[in-house]
Protein backbone atom coordinates (compact mmCIF):
# COMPACT_ATOMS: atom_id res chain seq x y z
CA UNK A 1 0.00 0.00 0.00
CA UNK A 2 1.30 3.44 -0.95
CA UNK A 3 0.59 6.13 1.63
CA UNK A 4 0.64 9.91 1.70
CA UNK A 5 3.91 9.62 3.62
CA UNK A 6 5.44 7.51 0.81
CA UNK A 7 4.45 10.13 -1.78
CA UNK A 8 5.85 13.01 0.26
CA UNK A 9 9.14 11.22 0.92
CA UNK A 10 9.54 10.53 -2.80
CA UNK A 11 8.56 14.07 -3.81
CA UNK A 12 10.87 15.72 -1.29
CA UNK A 13 13.84 13.86 -2.73
CA UNK A 14 13.36 16.38 -5.55
CA UNK A 15 11.85 19.37 -3.72
CA UNK A 16 13.01 19.33 -0.07
CA UNK A 17 10.69 21.32 2.18
CA UNK A 18 13.65 23.19 3.73
CA UNK A 19 14.35 24.80 0.34
CA UNK A 20 11.20 26.92 0.81
CA UNK A 21 11.45 30.55 1.87
CA UNK A 22 10.93 31.24 5.59
CA UNK A 23 7.65 33.06 4.95
CA UNK A 24 6.25 30.22 2.87
CA UNK A 25 3.90 27.45 4.03
CA UNK A 26 4.68 24.15 2.33
CA UNK A 27 4.11 20.50 3.11
CA UNK A 28 1.04 18.50 4.11
CA UNK A 29 -1.82 20.93 4.73
CA UNK A 30 -4.80 18.59 5.02
CA UNK A 31 -4.92 14.86 5.62
CA UNK A 32 -3.16 11.98 7.31
CA UNK A 33 0.31 10.67 6.50
CA UNK A 34 -0.97 7.09 6.78
CA UNK A 35 -3.84 7.49 4.31
CA UNK A 36 -3.67 5.23 1.26
CA UNK A 37 -3.04 6.86 -2.10
CA UNK A 38 -4.21 5.34 -5.37
CA UNK A 39 -4.64 8.54 -7.38
CA UNK A 40 -2.87 11.92 -7.26
CA UNK A 41 -4.02 15.13 -8.92
CA UNK A 42 -1.64 18.02 -9.63
CA UNK A 43 -2.92 21.57 -9.66
CA UNK A 44 -1.70 25.15 -9.46
CA UNK A 45 -4.29 26.20 -6.87
CA UNK A 46 -6.80 24.52 -4.57
CA UNK A 47 -10.28 26.01 -4.92
CA UNK A 48 -13.76 24.64 -4.34
CA UNK A 49 -13.97 23.73 -8.04
CA UNK A 50 -10.67 21.86 -7.76
CA UNK A 51 -12.00 20.03 -4.69
CA UNK A 52 -15.12 19.02 -6.64
CA UNK A 53 -12.94 17.81 -9.51
CA UNK A 54 -10.84 15.74 -7.09
CA UNK A 55 -13.99 14.22 -5.56
CA UNK A 56 -15.40 13.37 -9.00
CA UNK A 57 -12.12 11.69 -10.03
CA UNK A 58 -11.75 9.79 -6.73
CA UNK A 59 -8.45 11.51 -5.98
CA UNK A 60 -6.70 10.67 -2.71
CA UNK A 61 -4.01 13.35 -2.74
CA UNK A 62 -3.82 16.80 -4.32
CA UNK A 63 -0.32 18.16 -4.98
CA UNK A 64 -0.58 21.92 -5.43
CA UNK A 65 1.88 24.72 -6.10
CA UNK A 66 0.08 27.51 -4.26
CA UNK A 67 -0.67 26.63 -0.62
CA UNK A 68 -4.34 26.33 0.31
CA UNK A 69 -3.41 27.43 3.84
CA UNK A 70 -1.03 30.30 3.29
CA UNK A 71 -1.80 32.36 6.36
CA UNK A 72 -3.22 31.23 9.70
CA UNK A 73 -6.98 30.72 9.86
CA UNK A 74 -8.87 31.79 12.97
CA UNK A 75 -11.88 29.67 12.09
CA UNK A 76 -12.93 27.06 9.54
CA UNK A 77 -16.59 27.79 8.91
CA UNK A 78 -18.40 25.68 6.34
CA UNK A 79 -20.25 28.70 4.93
CA UNK A 80 -16.97 30.55 4.37
CA UNK A 81 -15.53 30.02 0.85
CA UNK A 82 -12.25 28.56 2.11
CA UNK A 83 -13.89 26.70 4.97
CA UNK A 84 -16.32 25.08 2.55
CA UNK A 85 -13.43 23.80 0.44
CA UNK A 86 -11.61 22.44 3.48
CA UNK A 87 -14.76 20.69 4.75
CA UNK A 88 -15.28 19.02 1.37
CA UNK A 89 -11.71 17.76 1.24
CA UNK A 90 -11.81 16.37 4.79
CA UNK A 91 -15.24 14.81 4.29
CA UNK A 92 -13.99 12.92 1.23
CA UNK A 93 -10.67 11.99 2.85
CA UNK A 94 -8.60 13.94 0.29
CA UNK A 95 -5.17 15.05 1.46
CA UNK A 96 -3.56 18.26 0.23
CA UNK A 97 0.18 18.86 -0.11
CA UNK A 98 1.79 22.12 -1.27
CA UNK A 99 5.23 22.72 -2.79
CA UNK A 100 5.68 26.42 -3.47
CA UNK A 101 9.01 28.28 -3.35
CA UNK A 102 10.86 24.98 -2.93
CA UNK A 103 9.41 23.88 -6.27
CA UNK A 104 10.39 27.25 -7.74
CA UNK A 105 14.10 26.97 -6.92
CA UNK A 106 14.97 23.31 -7.59
CA UNK A 107 16.54 22.08 -10.79
CA UNK A 108 13.74 21.02 -13.11
CA UNK A 109 11.19 22.98 -11.06
CA UNK A 110 8.80 25.75 -12.08
CA UNK A 111 11.42 28.19 -13.36
CA UNK A 112 13.26 25.55 -15.36
CA UNK A 113 9.93 24.39 -16.78
CA UNK A 114 9.21 27.96 -17.90
CA UNK A 115 12.71 28.25 -19.38
CA UNK A 116 12.11 24.94 -21.19
CA UNK A 117 8.96 26.38 -22.73
CA UNK A 118 10.92 29.42 -23.87
CA UNK A 119 13.73 27.14 -25.16
CA UNK A 120 16.38 29.13 -23.31
CA UNK A 121 19.95 27.82 -23.47
CA UNK A 122 23.12 28.58 -21.49
CA UNK A 123 21.02 29.03 -18.37
CA UNK A 124 21.97 30.35 -14.98
CA UNK A 125 20.04 31.16 -11.81
CA UNK A 126 18.60 34.68 -11.72
CA UNK A 127 18.45 35.11 -7.92
CA UNK A 128 20.64 32.60 -6.00
CA UNK A 129 19.09 31.59 -2.66
CA UNK A 130 20.63 28.21 -1.82
CA UNK A 131 23.99 26.50 -2.20
CA UNK A 132 23.42 22.75 -1.94
CA UNK A 133 25.30 21.13 0.94
CA UNK A 134 27.64 18.29 0.06
CA UNK A 135 28.72 15.42 2.29
CA UNK A 136 31.43 12.81 1.98
CA UNK A 137 30.12 9.31 2.60
CA UNK A 138 32.75 6.74 3.57
CA UNK A 139 31.84 3.04 3.67
CA UNK A 140 34.09 0.12 4.62
CA UNK A 141 33.49 -2.98 2.48
CA UNK A 142 35.20 -6.40 2.51
CA UNK A 143 37.62 -6.64 -0.41
CA UNK A 144 35.72 -9.62 -1.83
CA UNK A 145 32.53 -7.56 -2.24
CA UNK A 146 33.76 -4.11 -3.25
CA UNK A 147 33.10 -4.39 -6.98
CA UNK A 148 29.51 -5.51 -6.70
CA UNK A 149 28.82 -3.00 -3.93
CA UNK A 150 30.10 -0.09 -5.97
CA UNK A 151 28.29 -1.18 -9.12
CA UNK A 152 24.94 -1.48 -7.35
CA UNK A 153 25.14 1.82 -5.49
CA UNK A 154 27.58 4.33 -6.96
CA UNK A 155 28.99 2.95 -10.25
CA UNK A 156 31.54 5.80 -10.46
CA UNK A 157 32.91 8.94 -8.76
CA UNK A 158 34.43 7.07 -5.82
CA UNK A 159 37.87 6.77 -4.23
CA UNK A 160 39.03 3.40 -2.90
CA UNK A 161 41.88 2.55 -0.53
CA UNK A 162 42.82 -0.82 0.97
CA UNK A 163 43.22 -1.62 4.65
CA UNK A 164 42.45 -4.12 7.38
CA UNK A 165 39.26 -4.11 9.39
CA UNK A 166 39.06 -5.82 12.78
CA UNK A 167 36.00 -6.89 14.73
CA UNK A 168 34.84 -9.46 17.25
CA UNK A 169 31.35 -10.89 16.78
CA UNK A 170 29.67 -10.98 20.20
CA UNK A 171 27.24 -13.53 21.57
CA UNK A 172 23.97 -13.70 19.68
CA UNK A 173 25.34 -12.23 16.45
CA UNK A 174 25.22 -13.82 13.02
CA UNK A 175 28.45 -12.63 11.37
CA UNK A 176 28.78 -12.67 7.59
CA UNK A 177 32.53 -13.25 8.08
CA UNK A 178 34.18 -14.96 11.07
CA UNK A 179 32.90 -16.73 14.15
CA UNK A 180 31.21 -15.60 17.34
CA UNK A 181 33.71 -14.71 20.06
CA UNK A 182 36.74 -14.61 17.77
CA UNK A 183 38.60 -11.45 16.71
CA UNK A 184 38.68 -11.27 12.91
CA UNK A 185 41.07 -9.42 10.61
CA UNK A 186 39.49 -8.78 7.22
CA UNK A 187 40.94 -7.16 4.11
CA UNK A 188 38.60 -4.25 3.40
CA UNK A 189 38.39 -1.25 1.14
CA UNK A 190 37.43 2.26 2.15
CA UNK A 191 35.00 3.58 -0.47
CA UNK A 192 34.45 7.35 -0.54
CA UNK A 193 31.97 9.38 -2.53
CA UNK A 194 30.38 12.84 -2.47
CA UNK A 195 26.63 12.99 -1.86
CA UNK A 196 24.13 15.86 -2.00
CA UNK A 197 22.33 16.52 1.27
CA UNK A 198 18.91 15.76 -0.20
CA UNK A 199 20.08 12.29 -1.33
CA UNK A 200 22.18 11.38 1.71
CA UNK A 201 19.57 9.49 3.74
CA UNK A 202 18.38 7.51 0.71
CA UNK A 203 21.91 6.56 -0.40
CA UNK A 204 22.95 5.47 3.09
CA UNK A 205 19.91 3.21 3.27
CA UNK A 206 20.60 1.75 -0.18
CA UNK A 207 24.22 1.13 0.85
CA UNK A 208 23.07 -0.63 4.03
CA UNK A 209 20.75 -2.85 2.01
CA UNK A 210 23.60 -3.87 -0.31
CA UNK A 211 26.29 -4.25 2.35
CA UNK A 212 27.10 -7.86 3.36
CA UNK A 213 27.65 -7.10 7.07
CA UNK A 214 24.94 -7.09 9.74
CA UNK A 215 26.05 -3.58 10.67
CA UNK A 216 27.62 -1.42 7.98
CA UNK A 217 30.58 0.65 9.16
CA UNK A 218 30.38 4.10 7.61
CA UNK A 219 31.15 7.78 8.24
CA UNK A 220 29.49 10.97 7.00
CA UNK A 221 31.53 14.19 6.86
CA UNK A 222 30.31 17.69 5.93
CA UNK A 223 32.53 19.24 3.25
CA UNK A 224 33.59 22.80 2.50
CA UNK A 225 32.88 22.13 -1.18
CA UNK A 226 30.03 24.20 -2.60
CA UNK A 227 27.29 22.28 -4.33
CA UNK A 228 24.96 23.41 -7.06
CA UNK A 229 23.56 26.93 -6.76
CA UNK A 230 19.76 27.03 -6.65
CA UNK A 231 17.42 29.98 -6.64
CA UNK A 232 14.56 31.94 -8.14
CA UNK A 233 14.23 32.57 -11.86
CA UNK A 234 16.45 31.64 -14.78
CA UNK A 235 18.48 33.62 -17.33
CA UNK A 236 19.34 32.25 -20.74
CA UNK A 237 19.63 33.03 -24.42
CA UNK A 238 17.23 32.45 -27.28
CA UNK A 239 18.24 30.47 -30.34
CA UNK A 240 17.08 33.18 -32.75
CA UNK A 241 17.18 36.88 -31.77
CA UNK A 242 14.01 38.82 -32.55
CA UNK A 243 12.38 42.17 -31.93
CA UNK A 244 10.66 42.74 -28.58
CA UNK A 245 7.25 43.12 -30.22
CA UNK A 246 7.65 39.78 -32.01
CA UNK A 247 9.03 38.10 -28.91
CA UNK A 248 6.05 39.28 -26.84
CA UNK A 249 3.77 37.69 -29.44
CA UNK A 250 5.80 34.47 -29.23
CA UNK A 251 5.53 34.42 -25.41
CA UNK A 252 1.77 34.81 -25.72
CA UNK A 253 1.62 31.79 -28.01
CA UNK A 254 4.06 29.68 -25.97
CA UNK A 255 2.12 30.10 -22.73
CA UNK A 256 -1.29 30.01 -24.42
CA UNK A 257 -2.53 33.19 -22.76
CA UNK A 258 -5.12 35.57 -24.28
CA UNK A 259 -2.75 38.53 -24.12
CA UNK A 260 0.55 39.77 -22.70
CA UNK A 261 1.59 43.24 -21.58
CA UNK A 262 5.05 44.46 -22.49
CA UNK A 263 7.24 47.46 -21.74
CA UNK A 264 10.05 48.77 -23.93
CA UNK A 265 11.00 49.70 -27.47
CA UNK A 266 9.10 47.31 -29.77
CA UNK A 267 12.14 47.21 -32.09
CA UNK A 268 14.62 46.28 -29.36
CA UNK A 269 16.54 43.09 -30.19
CA UNK A 270 15.96 40.26 -27.72
CA UNK A 271 18.74 37.73 -27.22
CA UNK A 272 19.16 37.27 -23.47
CA UNK A 273 16.01 36.53 -21.46
CA UNK A 274 15.26 36.40 -17.74
CA UNK A 275 12.14 34.62 -16.50
CA UNK A 276 10.66 34.20 -13.03
CA UNK A 277 7.34 32.48 -12.40
CA UNK A 278 4.70 34.14 -10.27
CA UNK A 279 5.04 37.67 -8.96
CA UNK A 280 8.61 38.71 -9.72
CA UNK A 281 8.43 42.49 -9.65
CA UNK A 282 10.99 42.63 -6.85
CA UNK A 283 13.71 41.18 -9.08
CA UNK A 284 13.66 43.55 -12.05
CA UNK A 285 17.09 44.92 -11.13
CA UNK A 286 18.48 41.38 -10.89
CA UNK A 287 17.44 40.84 -14.51
CA UNK A 288 19.14 44.11 -15.45
CA UNK A 289 22.36 43.13 -13.61
CA UNK A 290 22.45 39.84 -15.55
CA UNK A 291 22.32 41.80 -18.80
CA UNK A 292 18.90 40.44 -19.80
CA UNK A 293 17.33 42.16 -22.80
CA UNK A 294 13.88 41.39 -21.41
CA UNK A 295 12.44 40.14 -18.12
CA UNK A 296 9.36 37.91 -18.14
CA UNK A 297 7.27 37.69 -14.96
CA UNK A 298 3.74 38.19 -13.66
CA UNK A 299 1.77 40.67 -11.56
CA UNK A 300 3.66 43.78 -12.65
CA UNK A 301 2.13 47.04 -11.43
CA UNK A 302 1.84 50.37 -13.22
CA UNK A 303 4.73 51.85 -11.23
CA UNK A 304 6.94 48.78 -11.81
CA UNK A 305 6.40 49.19 -15.53
CA UNK A 306 6.93 52.95 -15.48
CA UNK A 307 10.20 52.66 -13.52
CA UNK A 308 11.46 49.91 -15.84
CA UNK A 309 10.64 51.99 -18.90
CA UNK A 310 12.55 54.96 -17.49
CA UNK A 311 15.58 52.71 -16.93
CA UNK A 312 15.36 51.17 -20.38
CA UNK A 313 14.46 47.69 -19.09
CA UNK A 314 12.10 45.67 -21.29
CA UNK A 315 9.38 43.64 -19.53
CA UNK A 316 6.79 41.08 -20.58
CA UNK A 317 3.93 40.18 -18.23
CA UNK A 318 2.05 37.04 -19.36
CA UNK A 319 0.30 36.70 -15.98
CA UNK A 320 0.81 34.67 -12.82
CA UNK A 321 -1.05 31.68 -14.21
CA UNK A 322 1.83 30.55 -16.47
CA UNK A 323 3.09 28.65 -13.41
CA UNK A 324 0.55 25.99 -14.31
CA UNK A 325 3.43 24.33 -16.19
CA UNK A 326 4.08 22.66 -12.81
CA UNK A 327 1.08 20.35 -13.30
CA UNK A 328 2.70 18.36 -16.09
CA UNK A 329 6.16 18.73 -14.55
CA UNK A 330 5.12 17.17 -11.23
CA UNK A 331 3.11 14.47 -13.00
CA UNK A 332 6.19 13.55 -15.07
CA UNK A 333 8.38 13.36 -11.96
CA UNK A 334 6.06 10.89 -10.24
CA UNK A 335 5.69 8.77 -13.36
CA UNK A 336 9.46 8.59 -13.84
CA UNK A 337 10.01 7.55 -10.20
CA UNK A 338 7.00 5.29 -9.73
CA UNK A 339 9.23 2.24 -9.14
CA UNK A 340 10.33 3.75 -5.82
CA UNK A 341 6.81 3.49 -4.37
CA UNK A 342 5.38 0.36 -2.68
CA UNK A 343 2.57 0.30 -5.26
CA UNK A 344 1.94 2.24 -8.45
CA UNK A 345 -0.43 5.18 -8.28
CA UNK A 346 -2.22 7.03 -11.05
CA UNK A 347 -1.31 10.69 -11.57
CA UNK A 348 -3.64 13.10 -13.32
CA UNK A 349 -3.55 16.85 -13.95
CA UNK A 350 -6.42 19.12 -13.03
CA UNK A 351 -8.37 20.24 -16.10
CA UNK A 352 -9.96 23.23 -14.38
CA UNK A 353 -8.23 26.58 -15.01
CA UNK A 354 -7.75 28.70 -11.89
CA UNK A 355 -6.95 31.94 -13.73
CA UNK A 356 -9.32 34.45 -12.06
CA UNK A 357 -9.14 37.12 -14.77
CA UNK A 358 -11.36 37.35 -17.86
CA UNK A 359 -10.77 39.39 -21.00
CA UNK A 360 -12.87 41.04 -23.67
Amino acid sequence: MTTVKDIIQLFEQWVPAHYAENWDNVGLQIGNLNNQVKRIMTTLDVTEQIADEAIENEVDLIVAHHPLLFQGLKQIEENNFKGKTIHKLIKHNISVYAAHTNLDVVKGGVNDLLADKLQLVNREVLVPTIAEKLFKLVVYVPETHTAGFIESNYSHCTFRSAGTGTFKPLEGTNPFIGQEGTVEHVKEERVETIVKEQHLKEIVQVAKNAHPYEEMAYDVFPTANQGEILGLGRVGTVSHPMKLEDYAAAVKEIFEVPYVRFVGDPDKTIEKVAVLGGSGKGYINDARKHGADVYITGDLSFHDALDAKEQGIALIDPGHHIEQVMKDGVKTYFEQNMQKLPNRVEVICSNIPTEPFQWK
